[in-house]
């Protein structure tokens, strides 16, 4: 039950980076007892803590001890695991953070702000409580990180799977009793995805594990599977007849957690005011920008009808995949003549439809393996596809966001040079707690960084040296990808503070985020139960700050790949350690 750094969007390693900063080499040297004190204890949590009640995102991480477990959601559980990480705050918080070198400070920070987080998340936020889909898609998802990598031969990933299973079916009722009057759109998200979810096991399951032959192991699986199947089915109908119309609860954290929770997640402790503040002024710049270029595009349209003709230009959703694998070529390209970061591995990831039980709430994301994983080492490049059960109008509503300058933005910002090549760089490193824990202001903050600095950097040009009109359309399709995070930023803080109703916020996307209302819907059932979505734009503006602080202190000597490089070689951390390490001082991220 324990909430762990979302690996979904990026899994990887971190590679360490206290033996490459020359001004770590005149600091005093700490008590290696100091270090090696730290180093067991943070083993101790993560083999007696960590892994085993996580064996999901042990399987992620490539740790396959666990594999034959599943999460206990029962409500003992949550409480044992609040008084284990309870104790654990005490151990660490009592470790002097001075006796410490920087590295393994950043590390302490680290592993505290996630034993917070996770108090926070089991205490006060509890989704154990609130959201009916942290079981039906907790299970799918515990299913899915067996089959989706081939770790070990088919008939033992199966074994696994059946282990699995057969837990499931306990965890649907601890579901029933744990939930207590949930929200209405958490009770309506899960009812949405069930279907896909039943379907995952009905046909996608079986399919994967098709070449096994032996019987038994088969007829163990059908009954097993089967028995999923059913439960999943059951749950739904409870939700249904029992849950959803009593399903008056409250999603918002209100002022006060979720500035916690902006803490405790990512280090940022600036006044909830101040990053709307903040959020507002750009998402403006952004606005201007956008009218300017639309402007040049045609003088006799609007901003909105010039952003039309942009959403209409999109491939058939059959081709989408192919689509998005075509712009591998340009993106390298680019990178490697105008030398803008290196890329560790020439190994490309793989296209793929997203799974059936993240679809209600993302578009696109990278799945990669994790740090320990040795065998299936594949990297999975997702997209969501409209149903083929929609009609025209809502396919075309939800293709708008994939016009032909939007793929290329959002291959920027999921590969090339965005969480792909961050994945590829976190190969080295050998310190276990930057290897798990991280920050999504670095991750997502890094990705939607890497869209703006790539057209800043004449990617448009490159792809289009002839076409003046297609390079003021990539522009657009990255000012619009910007708007949307921009809105993220705004809709995640005033739904959740009791400023912008769900029809609020849905608006404030489609007006001030040029968002499709499909694409707003979606977003803002996301931001119900990601409240803190806003970091992807605070990340990158974070990180543009700290790349104009090192250009101003570097002067002449700046140079943009040895910066992103550097970047790199900090890991996940939050950008508060990040630019401590790079800049050795405490000035304001923002």
């Amino acid at each position: 039950m324990s909430k762990s750094f979302n690996k979904t969007l990026l899994v990887g390693a971190l590679l360490a980076l206290c033996a490459t900063l020359p001004a770590f080499a005149d600091a005093p040297k700490p008590p290696a007892q100091a270090v090696s004190s730290f180093g067991a204890l943070a083993d101790e949590f993560f083999d007696s803590y960590y892994f085993p009640n996580n064996p999901t995102q042990a399987t992620l991480s490539g740790i396959h001890r666990y594999d034959d477990k599943l999460e206990d959601y029962s409500r003992a559980q949550i409480d044992r695991e609040i008084a284990a990480l309870q104790k654990f705050d005490a151990r660490f918080g009592a470790i002097d953070a001075q006796t410490l070198d920087e590295m393994t400070r950043g590390d302490r920070d680290l592993v505290l702000n996630y034993i917070h987080s996770n108090l926070l998340t089991l205490q006060t936020i509890r989704p154990w409580e609130k959201n009916p889909d942290t079981y039906s898609s907790g299970i799918t998802n515990s299913a899915f990180s067996i089959m989706e990598r081939k770790f070990a031969p088919p008939p033992e990933r199966l074994r696994l799977l059946i282990a699995r299973e057969k837990q499931m079916p306990a965890a649907l009722a601890a579901a029933r009793a744990n939930l207590k009057n949930p929200p209405k759109i958490y009770t309506d998200i899960a009812l949405e995805q069930l279907p896909g979810l039943v379907e995952f096991f009905r046909n996608d399951v079986p399919a994967a594990f098709a070449d096994v032959t032996d019987a038994t192991l088969k007829q163990q699986f059908a009954e097993s599977n089967g028995a999923v199947i059913k439960a999943l089915a059951e749950y739904e109908a409870w939700l249904k007849k029992d849950v959803l119309p009593k399903s008056n609860g409250d999603f918002k954290l209100g002022a006060d957690t979720y500035a916690k929770k902006l803490h405790d997640d990512e280090m940022v402790d600036i006044p909830l005011d101040k990053l709307v503040a903040i959020d507002m002024a750009n998402l403006r710049a952004n606005q201007a920008e956008f009218a300017r270029i639309a402007k040049e595009v045609d003088p006799k349209k609007t901003p909105r009808q010039v952003l039309a003709e942009l959403a209409a230009n999109h491939p058939d959703p059959a081709k989408l995949l192919d689509t998005f694998r075509s712009t591998f070529d340009g993106l390298i390209k680019f990178i490697d003549d105008k030398q803008i970061i290196t890329i560790p591995s020439q190994v490309r990831p793989i296209l793929e439809e997203t799974p059936p039980f993240m679809r209600a709430t993302t578009f696109a994301s990278m799945d990669t393996p994790g740090p320990y994983e040795t065998v299936a080492k594949e990297a999975y490049f997702n997209v969501t596809l409209p149903e083929k059960s929609w009609d025209k109008k809502r396919v075309d509503g939800f293709m708008a966001q994939f016009s032909y300058p939007v793929i290329t933005v959002v291959a920027a910002h999921e590969a090339y040079p965005g969480h792909y090549i961050q994945f590829l760089w976190m190969q080295n490193i050998h310190d276990r707690v930057r290897k798990l824990l991280g920050a999504n202001t670095n991750v997502e903050g890094w990705a939607h960084y890497c869209e703006q600095m790539m057209l800043d950097e004449g990617l448009a040009q490159s792809l289009f040296p002839n076409d003046a009109r297609q390079q003021k359309f990539l522009r657009l399709g990255q000012l619009q990808d910007a708007l949307l995070r921009n809105a993220r930023f705004i809709v995640g803080i005033k739904l959740h503070t009791g400023q912008f109703s769900f029809d609020q916020a849905v608006d404030f996307f489609v007006k001030e985020g040029y968002q499709s209302r499909t694409v707003g819907t979606v977003e803002t059932k996301r931001g119900t139960s990601d409240p803190t979505y806003l970091y992807y734009t605070l990340g990158k503006l974070q990180i543009l700050k700290l790349r104009a602080d090192v250009q101003a202190k570097q002067g002449a000597a700046f140079n943009l790949k040895q910066f992103h490089d550097s970047f790199m070689q900090q890991g996940f951390a939050p950008i508060k350690i990040v630019r401590h390490a790079m800049l050795h001082d405490d000035t304001p991220t923002l």
